[in-house]
Protein backbone atom coordinates (compact mmCIF):
# COMPACT_ATOMS: atom_id res chain seq x y z
CA UNK A 1 0.00 0.00 0.00
CA UNK A 2 1.47 3.33 -1.05
CA UNK A 3 1.67 6.03 1.56
CA UNK A 4 -0.13 9.26 0.70
CA UNK A 5 2.13 12.31 0.55
CA UNK A 6 1.99 14.57 3.57
CA UNK A 7 0.04 17.75 2.99
CA UNK A 8 1.90 20.91 3.92
CA UNK A 9 0.63 24.48 4.11
CA UNK A 10 1.68 26.69 1.24
CA UNK A 11 1.39 30.40 0.63
CA UNK A 12 -0.28 32.14 -2.30
CA UNK A 13 2.79 31.59 -4.55
CA UNK A 14 2.94 27.85 -3.93
CA UNK A 15 6.01 28.08 -1.67
CA UNK A 16 6.00 25.83 1.36
CA UNK A 17 5.18 27.74 4.52
CA UNK A 18 7.48 26.67 7.35
CA UNK A 19 5.79 28.83 9.99
CA UNK A 20 3.74 26.84 12.53
CA UNK A 21 0.00 27.04 12.08
CA UNK A 22 -1.95 28.78 14.87
CA UNK A 23 -3.50 26.33 17.26
CA UNK A 24 -7.15 26.59 18.26
CA UNK A 25 -7.91 25.20 21.72
CA UNK A 26 -9.07 21.62 21.43
CA UNK A 27 -7.90 21.20 17.82
CA UNK A 28 -4.62 19.44 16.92
CA UNK A 29 -1.83 21.55 15.48
CA UNK A 30 -2.31 21.92 11.77
CA UNK A 31 -5.70 20.20 11.77
CA UNK A 32 -8.38 21.03 9.23
CA UNK A 33 -10.07 23.49 11.58
CA UNK A 34 -6.93 25.39 12.53
CA UNK A 35 -7.25 29.04 11.51
CA UNK A 36 -4.98 30.22 8.74
CA UNK A 37 -4.74 33.46 6.83
CA UNK A 38 -3.58 31.80 3.64
CA UNK A 39 -5.41 29.66 1.14
CA UNK A 40 -3.55 26.44 1.95
CA UNK A 41 -4.37 23.50 4.14
CA UNK A 42 -6.29 24.42 7.27
CA UNK A 43 -8.17 27.45 5.96
CA UNK A 44 -11.32 25.63 4.88
CA UNK A 45 -13.73 26.00 7.80
CA UNK A 46 -12.51 29.28 9.20
CA UNK A 47 -14.64 31.51 7.00
CA UNK A 48 -17.71 29.41 7.68
CA UNK A 49 -17.32 29.43 11.46
CA UNK A 50 -15.56 32.74 12.02
CA UNK A 51 -18.64 34.50 13.38
CA UNK A 52 -19.40 31.64 15.78
CA UNK A 53 -15.90 30.65 16.86
CA UNK A 54 -14.17 33.98 17.44
CA UNK A 55 -14.17 34.95 21.09
CA UNK A 56 -14.79 38.60 21.86
CA UNK A 57 -12.79 40.32 24.54
CA UNK A 58 -14.39 42.17 27.44
CA UNK A 59 -13.50 45.49 25.83
CA UNK A 60 -15.03 44.45 22.52
CA UNK A 61 -18.26 43.54 24.31
CA UNK A 62 -18.37 46.97 25.92
CA UNK A 63 -17.68 48.69 22.60
CA UNK A 64 -20.44 46.72 20.90
CA UNK A 65 -22.83 47.46 23.76
CA UNK A 66 -22.02 51.16 23.46
CA UNK A 67 -22.65 51.13 19.71
CA UNK A 68 -25.96 49.30 20.14
CA UNK A 69 -27.08 51.72 22.84
CA UNK A 70 -26.14 54.72 20.72
CA UNK A 71 -28.10 53.40 17.75
CA UNK A 72 -31.08 52.63 19.98
CA UNK A 73 -30.90 56.11 21.50
CA UNK A 74 -30.84 57.72 18.04
CA UNK A 75 -33.87 55.67 17.00
CA UNK A 76 -35.64 56.62 20.22
CA UNK A 77 -34.85 60.32 19.73
CA UNK A 78 -36.24 60.29 16.18
CA UNK A 79 -39.33 58.38 17.33
CA UNK A 80 -39.81 60.80 20.24
CA UNK A 81 -39.96 63.68 17.76
CA UNK A 82 -42.92 61.98 16.09
CA UNK A 83 -44.34 61.03 19.49
CA UNK A 84 -44.13 64.67 20.62
CA UNK A 85 -46.26 65.66 17.62
CA UNK A 86 -48.76 62.90 18.44
CA UNK A 87 -48.94 63.66 22.17
CA UNK A 88 -52.26 65.60 22.04
CA UNK A 89 -53.85 62.67 20.24
CA UNK A 90 -52.37 60.22 22.78
CA UNK A 91 -53.81 62.31 25.62
CA UNK A 92 -57.27 62.11 24.04
CA UNK A 93 -56.93 58.33 23.68
CA UNK A 94 -55.88 57.87 27.31
CA UNK A 95 -58.72 60.09 28.58
CA UNK A 96 -61.39 58.37 26.48
CA UNK A 97 -62.17 55.44 28.85
CA UNK A 98 -63.66 57.83 31.45
CA UNK A 99 -66.60 60.03 30.51
CA UNK A 100 -66.65 63.54 31.89
CA UNK A 101 -63.04 63.36 33.06
CA UNK A 102 -61.58 66.70 34.11
CA UNK A 103 -57.83 66.82 34.64
CA UNK A 104 -56.00 69.52 36.55
CA UNK A 105 -52.37 70.38 37.26
CA UNK A 106 -51.10 71.52 40.64
CA UNK A 107 -47.41 71.98 39.88
CA UNK A 108 -45.64 74.58 37.77
CA UNK A 109 -43.82 71.98 35.66
CA UNK A 110 -46.31 69.14 36.05
CA UNK A 111 -47.87 69.53 32.61
CA UNK A 112 -44.49 69.78 30.87
CA UNK A 113 -43.17 66.70 32.68
CA UNK A 114 -46.31 64.73 31.88
CA UNK A 115 -46.21 65.90 28.26
CA UNK A 116 -42.61 64.72 27.90
CA UNK A 117 -43.47 61.41 29.60
CA UNK A 118 -46.25 60.73 27.09
CA UNK A 119 -43.92 61.69 24.22
CA UNK A 120 -41.28 59.31 25.61
CA UNK A 121 -43.79 56.46 25.83
CA UNK A 122 -44.88 57.13 22.26
CA UNK A 123 -41.23 57.17 21.18
CA UNK A 124 -40.51 53.84 22.88
CA UNK A 125 -43.50 52.25 21.14
CA UNK A 126 -42.61 53.69 17.72
CA UNK A 127 -38.93 52.75 18.03
CA UNK A 128 -39.64 49.17 19.12
CA UNK A 129 -38.30 47.63 15.86
CA UNK A 130 -35.02 49.55 16.26
CA UNK A 131 -34.14 48.80 19.88
CA UNK A 132 -35.45 45.25 19.71
CA UNK A 133 -33.28 44.56 16.66
CA UNK A 134 -30.23 46.03 18.44
CA UNK A 135 -30.94 43.92 21.52
CA UNK A 136 -31.33 40.77 19.44
CA UNK A 137 -28.08 41.39 17.55
CA UNK A 138 -26.20 41.97 20.82
CA UNK A 139 -27.24 38.72 22.49
CA UNK A 140 -27.34 36.53 19.36
CA UNK A 141 -23.57 35.72 19.24
CA UNK A 142 -23.82 34.08 22.67
CA UNK A 143 -26.65 31.75 21.66
CA UNK A 144 -26.63 28.40 19.96
CA UNK A 145 -28.35 27.90 16.62
CA UNK A 146 -31.35 26.34 18.32
CA UNK A 147 -31.59 29.19 20.82
CA UNK A 148 -31.35 31.73 17.99
CA UNK A 149 -34.17 29.93 16.21
CA UNK A 150 -36.31 30.06 19.36
CA UNK A 151 -35.48 33.74 19.81
CA UNK A 152 -36.39 34.75 16.27
CA UNK A 153 -39.47 32.56 16.27
CA UNK A 154 -40.77 33.98 19.55
CA UNK A 155 -40.38 37.67 18.68
CA UNK A 156 -43.63 37.95 16.66
CA UNK A 157 -45.48 36.16 19.43
CA UNK A 158 -43.98 38.43 22.08
CA UNK A 159 -45.06 41.57 20.23
CA UNK A 160 -48.50 40.19 19.40
CA UNK A 161 -49.13 39.05 22.98
CA UNK A 162 -48.13 42.41 24.41
CA UNK A 163 -50.28 44.33 21.94
CA UNK A 164 -53.28 42.07 22.61
CA UNK A 165 -52.79 42.59 26.34
CA UNK A 166 -52.67 46.38 25.98
CA UNK A 167 -55.79 46.40 23.80
CA UNK A 168 -57.61 44.10 26.24
CA UNK A 169 -56.65 46.34 29.13
CA UNK A 170 -57.70 49.50 27.29
CA UNK A 171 -61.09 48.30 26.08
CA UNK A 172 -62.09 45.77 28.77
CA UNK A 173 -60.40 46.73 32.04
CA UNK A 174 -59.75 50.47 32.04
CA UNK A 175 -63.33 51.73 31.50
CA UNK A 176 -64.91 50.01 34.54
CA UNK A 177 -61.83 50.40 36.76
CA UNK A 178 -61.24 54.09 36.04
CA UNK A 179 -64.92 54.98 36.08
CA UNK A 180 -65.25 53.42 39.52
CA UNK A 181 -62.15 55.18 40.84
CA UNK A 182 -62.93 58.61 39.40
CA UNK A 183 -66.62 58.79 40.27
CA UNK A 184 -66.53 56.96 43.61
CA UNK A 185 -67.69 59.30 46.38
CA UNK A 186 -68.21 62.28 44.08
CA UNK A 187 -71.34 63.17 46.08
CA UNK A 188 -68.96 63.88 48.96
CA UNK A 189 -66.02 65.42 47.11
CA UNK A 190 -65.90 66.64 43.52
CA UNK A 191 -63.19 64.78 41.60
CA UNK A 192 -60.33 66.88 40.24
CA UNK A 193 -57.70 64.43 39.05
CA UNK A 194 -54.09 65.51 38.62
CA UNK A 195 -52.93 64.95 35.06
CA UNK A 196 -49.63 63.39 36.14
CA UNK A 197 -51.31 60.95 38.51
CA UNK A 198 -53.88 59.92 35.91
CA UNK A 199 -51.34 59.31 33.14
CA UNK A 200 -49.06 57.31 35.45
CA UNK A 201 -51.97 55.13 36.61
CA UNK A 202 -53.21 54.41 33.08
CA UNK A 203 -49.79 53.71 31.53
CA UNK A 204 -48.70 51.46 34.40
CA UNK A 205 -51.88 49.40 34.16
CA UNK A 206 -51.62 49.00 30.40
CA UNK A 207 -47.93 48.08 30.55
CA UNK A 208 -48.29 45.39 33.21
CA UNK A 209 -51.40 43.93 31.61
CA UNK A 210 -49.43 43.65 28.37
CA UNK A 211 -46.61 41.90 30.25
CA UNK A 212 -49.05 39.49 31.93
CA UNK A 213 -50.37 38.47 28.50
CA UNK A 214 -46.90 37.05 27.77
CA UNK A 215 -47.65 34.22 30.22
CA UNK A 216 -48.77 31.56 27.68
CA UNK A 217 -45.77 32.23 25.45
CA UNK A 218 -43.34 32.04 28.38
CA UNK A 219 -44.87 28.75 29.51
CA UNK A 220 -44.64 27.35 25.98
CA UNK A 221 -40.93 28.22 25.69
CA UNK A 222 -40.16 26.78 29.14
CA UNK A 223 -41.99 23.56 28.26
CA UNK A 224 -40.26 23.43 24.88
CA UNK A 225 -36.81 23.42 26.50
CA UNK A 226 -37.89 21.02 29.24
CA UNK A 227 -37.97 23.34 32.25
CA UNK A 228 -41.65 22.68 33.04
CA UNK A 229 -44.13 19.96 32.14
CA UNK A 230 -47.94 19.91 31.83
CA UNK A 231 -48.16 17.77 34.97
CA UNK A 232 -46.07 20.30 36.91
CA UNK A 233 -48.24 23.19 35.74
CA UNK A 234 -51.47 21.38 36.60
CA UNK A 235 -50.23 20.48 40.07
CA UNK A 236 -49.42 24.14 40.74
CA UNK A 237 -52.76 25.47 39.50
CA UNK A 238 -53.92 26.52 43.02
CA UNK A 239 -50.71 28.49 43.49
CA UNK A 240 -51.25 30.14 40.10
CA UNK A 241 -54.78 31.22 41.07
CA UNK A 242 -53.53 32.79 44.30
CA UNK A 243 -50.67 34.41 42.39
CA UNK A 244 -53.12 35.82 39.85
CA UNK A 245 -55.01 37.70 42.55
CA UNK A 246 -51.76 38.92 44.08
CA UNK A 247 -50.64 40.24 40.68
CA UNK A 248 -54.07 41.81 40.16
CA UNK A 249 -53.76 43.57 43.52
CA UNK A 250 -50.39 44.99 42.43
CA UNK A 251 -51.57 46.08 38.96
CA UNK A 252 -54.85 47.69 39.95
CA UNK A 253 -54.63 50.96 41.91
CA UNK A 254 -57.52 49.97 44.16
CA UNK A 255 -58.21 47.18 46.64
CA UNK A 256 -61.85 46.65 45.69
CA UNK A 257 -62.63 43.02 44.73
CA UNK A 258 -64.45 43.94 41.51
CA UNK A 259 -61.45 45.45 39.73
CA UNK A 260 -59.09 42.83 41.12
CA UNK A 261 -61.34 40.08 39.78
CA UNK A 262 -61.48 41.77 36.37
CA UNK A 263 -57.68 41.49 36.20
CA UNK A 264 -57.20 38.14 37.97
CA UNK A 265 -59.66 36.12 35.87
CA UNK A 266 -57.83 36.81 32.56
CA UNK A 267 -54.54 35.87 34.25
CA UNK A 268 -55.98 32.52 35.33
CA UNK A 269 -57.32 31.93 31.82
CA UNK A 270 -53.91 32.76 30.37
CA UNK A 271 -52.33 30.20 32.71
CA UNK A 272 -54.80 27.58 31.51
CA UNK A 273 -53.93 28.48 27.93
CA UNK A 274 -50.27 28.05 28.84
CA UNK A 275 -51.02 24.51 30.08
CA UNK A 276 -52.59 23.66 26.72
CA UNK A 277 -49.61 25.10 24.88
CA UNK A 278 -47.24 23.11 27.08
CA UNK A 279 -48.72 19.88 25.68
CA UNK A 280 -47.91 21.09 22.18
CA UNK A 281 -44.40 22.06 23.29
CA UNK A 282 -43.72 18.64 24.83
CA UNK A 283 -45.02 16.93 21.70
CA UNK A 284 -42.80 19.09 19.48
CA UNK A 285 -39.79 18.40 21.72
CA UNK A 286 -40.42 14.64 21.46
CA UNK A 287 -40.57 14.82 17.66
CA UNK A 288 -37.34 16.84 17.56
CA UNK A 289 -35.58 14.29 19.80
CA UNK A 290 -36.77 11.42 17.64
CA UNK A 291 -35.54 13.19 14.51
CA UNK A 292 -32.12 13.84 16.02
CA UNK A 293 -31.79 10.24 17.28
CA UNK A 294 -33.32 7.97 14.62
CA UNK A 295 -32.05 4.83 16.37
Amino acid sequence: MTQEPELKPVDRDGVENTLPLPIRPGVPDGGPSSPSTGSGYGAGNVLDDAADQRLMTYTEHLVELRDRLVKSAIGLAVAMAFGFALTPFIFDVLKAPVEGLRLIRTGVAEMLVTYMKVAFIGGVVLSTPVWMYQLMMFIAPGLTRQEKRYLLGSLPGVLASFIIGVLFGYFALLPPALTFLVHFGEDIAEPYIRVGDYISTVTNMLFWIGVVFETPLVIFVLARIGVVTPAFLKSHRPHAIVGAFVIAAVITPTWDPVNQTLVAVPIVLLYELGILLSYLAVKARGKAAARDDPS
